[in-house]
C-alpha cells in the first residue's frame, strides 16, 4: 500500500513538474519566407550579384580579347612586346582572380547586411510570443535547434565539479 502510495504521489509530482514546462515550435525557414521584408531583400542580394556578374564579364571580355589579339600577332611582336603583352594578360587574369574572391566575400557580407534585421524582427517576435504565452522552450524544427529558453539554472559548475575542472 505504501508503494501505491509513493508512485502516485511521484506521478503527481511529475504530471505537475512537467505541466510547469511548456513548449512550442515553429519552422523558421518558413516563417521567412511568409515575411514581405525578406522578399525585398533577396531582389536587392541578386541585384547586387548581377553588378558584381556585369563587371566580371566586363573584365573576362577584356581578358579575351587581349589573349586574342596577342594570339592573332604573335609572330609581328619583338619580344619585349611579347613580354610586355604576356605580363598584361597575366595581371589581367590576377585581377580576375582576385575581384572573383572579393565578390563573393562582399556578396555574402551583403546578404547578412539584408539578413540581419529581418532576423531580429524574427527573434523579437519569437521571444514576445514565448513571453505572452509563457514558454519555457520554443524550439526550431526546420534546424533542430533551442530558439527562445526561458532563463533557468546555469549547470556549468555542476558540470566543472563532476569533470574534476
Amino acid at each position: 500500500m505504501k508503494k501505491i502510495t509513493f508512485l502516485a504521489l511521484l506521478s503527481i509530482l511529475t504530471i505537475s513538474s512537467i505541466a510547469q514546462n511548456k513548449f512550442g515550435y515553429i519552422d523558421s525557414q518558413e516563417l521567412l519566407t511568409l515575411m514581405p521584408e525578406r522578399v525585398a531583400a533577396a531582389t536587392e542580394v541578386e541585384n547586387f550579384a548581377k553588378s558584381l556578374e556585369a563587371q566580371l564579364g566586363s573584365m573576362t571580355a577584356e581578358y579575351q580579347q587581349g589573349v586574342q589579339e596577342y594570339q592573332a600577332n604573335e609572330a609581328i611582336y619583338t619580344d619585349l612586346v611579347k613580354q610586355d603583352k604576356v605580363a598584361e594578360i597575366t595581371g589581367l587574369e590576377q585581377r580576375i582572380q582576385a575581384f572573383q574572391q572579393n565578390a563573393q566575400k562582399s556578396l555574402q557580407a551583403k546578404e547578412q547586411e539584408m539578413l540581419e534585421p529581418i532576423l531580429a524582427k524574427a527573434r523579437k517576435a519569437i521571444e514576445d510570443v514565448a513571453t505572452e504565452g509563457n514558454y519555457t522552450y520554443i524550439f526550431d524544427k526546420s534546424i533542430g535547434s533551442i530558439l527562445y529558453a526561458k532563463d533557468s539554472e546555469n549547470v556549468i559548475a555542476l558540470v566543472k565539479k563532476k569533470l574534476g575542472l
